[in-house]
């Protein structure tokens, strides 16, 4: 039997790079985007806010990167039948809106990303532009 478990999770330096590009990219597409990025086991490492954005996308914001984290794929691919029980057998915590996508590097789950501030498929367009950008692994969660 095994007493422990050894747990790989995204580095406080990268989680701040990934919120860094992905309100850099939603301000060249004249979005003020919000994003969050958190660990594996679901807790913020780091999150930014655009000046301009809408309050209510903080919180979206962090329930897609946590959403992300824990399922290990794009929220908009969670399945449809869990678009209400989901958020309510979570008591919120956790959403199927898009912009939400996990990060891998290599094969290596770290942690997921957040955005919000856009219609969910543009959140989901700079989700996907800052794993790009951040060298993270995109495939399976193309647009």
């Amino acid at each position: 039997m095994s007493t422990h478990r050894q747990t790989v999770t995204i580095t406080y330096e990268t989680a701040a790079r990934a919120v860094a590009l992905a309100l850099e990219i939603g301000a060249e597409r004249g979005l003020p985007t919000v994003a969050a990025v958190a660990d594996p086991s679901m807790t913020l490492i780091a999150y930014g806010m655009a000046d301009g954005s809408t309050p209510h996308s903080a919180d979206t914001s962090q329930r897609k990167a946590k959403s992300s984290a824990s399922i290990r794929r794009r929220t908009g691919q969670i399945a449809e039948a869990l678009s209400a029980t989901l958020p309510l057998g979570t008591g919120g915590t956790m959403t199927t809106i898009d912009g939400g996508m996990p990060i891998f590097f290599g094969e290596l789950h770290v942690g997921g990303l957040g955005i919000a501030g856009g219609p969910p498929a543009l959140d989901a367009e700079i989700a996907l532009e800052t794993l790009k950008r951040l060298g993270a692994r995109t495939e399976g969660m193309e647009l």
